[in-house]
């Protein structure tokens, strides 16, 4: 089967000796017997560090785990910074964390049960691929958006009964946040870790109107129409 790698600005097509395969096992195949330049990220292999991410035919997904069809498109993640073919430079992953104080900010001694645990297990899942990020249409139009995965670690932690200042929480996800989602499920849909991330904003939303914020476009509204 053949397969067409985005490479700078063009695609080259590359034969592939497998009937079936995973993809990262073909990039590792290409690199080693027919172009030792191509350079791709991987680590675990196993689905679970996310280092992998690419797209493939227009969605993310991880290399290790996405088996090959002929004819495949594969490019690199988008809206990052490419360093060489489908390798990506991933610096929002810090910065969007951070935008989010996704961390337990005020500690306080709470005694963690097994509810406790099951209540945070699916968001602390998140193995930040960065497929989220790359999914979402908003940074098209808004660069400063905070990324998919920002929210669902935020919603872990505001959900976490160890957390003090839960206001802290909600108010670091207001601005180009969470009423700025279009709620379109595009980073639920390529979640490796099948994490409902809108489910987290629409609870996140909910939790921030307890703290009275409410969507700022409401106020844009004309009603004389109805």
């Amino acid at each position: 089967m053949r397969i067409l790698i985005k490479r700078g600005e063009e695609f080259e097509k590359f034969k592939i000796p497998f009937k079936s395969t995973t993809l990262l096992k073909a990039l590792y195949h290409i690199k080693s017997y027919q172009d030792q330049s191509l350079t791709f990220d991987a680590n675990c292999r196993s689905g679970v560090c996310g280092a992998c991410a690419v797209r493939v035919n227009g969605k993310e997904v991880l290399a290790c785990s996405y088996k090959i069809a002929d004819g495949d498109t594969i490019e690199p993640l988008r809206y990052h910074r490419v360093q060489r073919d489908l390798k990506v430079s991933k610096p929002n992953i810090a910065l969007n964390l951070e935008r989010a104080k996704a961390w337990i900010g005020s500690f306080k001694d709470e005694k963690i049960e097994d509810e406790d645990i099951v209540k945070l297990e699916k968001e602390s899942d998140c193995i930040l691929c960065s497929s989220c990020y790359s999914a979402c249409p908003i940074f098209e139009v808004n660069p400063n958006f905070l990324a998919p995965f920002a929210f669902t670690r935020n919603y872990r932690y505001l959900l976490d009964k160890r957390e003090e200042s839960k206001k802290e929480k909600i108010d670091s996800i207001q601005q180009n946040g969470v009423w700025d989602c279009t709620l379109c499920g595009a980073c639920s849909e390529v979640c490796p870790q099948n994490i409902d991330i809108k489910r987290d904003i629409l609870m996140l939303r909910g939790e921030s109107a307890k703290f009275g914020y409410f969507d700022p476009n409401f106020n844009l509204m004309n009603f004389s129409s109805f």
